[in-house]
């Protein structure tokens, strides 16, 4: 049974359109079964700024005090989750939210519980409970919560979740959702690109912007051992007559798609 891990950011979740959804149906019909994690960075911040809660990052990551991982949770499993369900319950997907942290899902470590508080690196994914939901016709989709050994829930990076759900799951590929067509160079689409091209992309200015964040992400799940690592659009299809759309990553040369 193969398995296709999803990353949907929170930036991204309001731009997915009808041509995502048909592609995740034709992905489905191939044979694939789509396991999706999901962010929700800009709606946290929304949140945090309600109650006067500064947002404070550190090494890219979310310094996450007591009160902080109560809003994540709160936004990612109660308002982020839900809507994602919801879209694709209206597509005609079965669908099964997962917070994080239910049945141990994605177990966690405190990366830096001093510098960064609620904060963690996943240890364990509890593959058998993904794949219950798998089997039995539903998408699983999971919010990145960790749960700790002493029960605390910890904040967790949603790319990071994605490539952990993913190795875990030995799944055929990872792919990142953004609202561009893959990683473009001077308005060009790059079909495959390797980590050596990426950096000097970024060195020279061709790749920018938010994609910088995103691409180290894709690296970082090829550095996690997952052969086939994508960025793909939200927007337009990134999957039809079996053939996938949008920018293949690998560490080394030789991706293919």
């Amino acid at each position: 049974m193969e398995t296709v891990v999803i990353k949907c950011g929170g930036s991204v979740m309001e731009e997915l359109n009808d041509s995502f959804f048909e592609s995740l149906k034709e992905i489905m019909k191939d044979g694939y079964f789509p396991v999706i994690v999901h962010g929700g960075g800009p709606a946290i911040n929304s949140m945090l700024d309600l109650y006067n809660i500064a947002a404070d990052f550190k090494d890219g990551l979310r310094v996450t005090c007591e009160k902080t991982m109560g809003i994540v949770e709160l936004v990612l499993s109660g308002q982020t989750n839900r809507q994602l369900c919801s879209m694709f319950i209206k597509q005609g997907l079965k669908v099964l939210g997962i917070n994080g942290s239910d049945g141990s899902c994605l177990q966690a470590d405190y990366i830096d519980k001093q510098g960064l508080g609620y904060v963690g690196t996943i240890n364990t994914v509890n593959t058998d409970l993904i794949m219950m939901a798998v089997q039995n016709g539903y998408i699983p989709v999971i919010t990145p919560i960790g749960i700790a050994e002493d029960g605390c829930k910890l904040n967790i990076n949603g790319d990071y979740a994605a490539a952990s759900v993913a190795k875990a799951l030995k799944a055929e590929r990872c792919a990142f959702v953004t609202n561009v067509d893959g990683i473009l160079v001077n308005g060009e689409l790059i079909s495959e690109v390797n980590e050596r091209q990426i950096k000097g992309y970024i060195s020279d200015g061709s790749i920018y912007g938010g994609m910088i964040p995103k691409v180290n992400s894709a690296l970082s799940a090829t550095a996690a051992g997952i052969e086939k690592v994508m960025i793909i659009s939200g927007k337009k299809p990134f999957y039809k007559n079996n053939c996938w759309y949008g920018t293949a990553i690998a560490a080394e040369e030789g991706v293919l798609k």
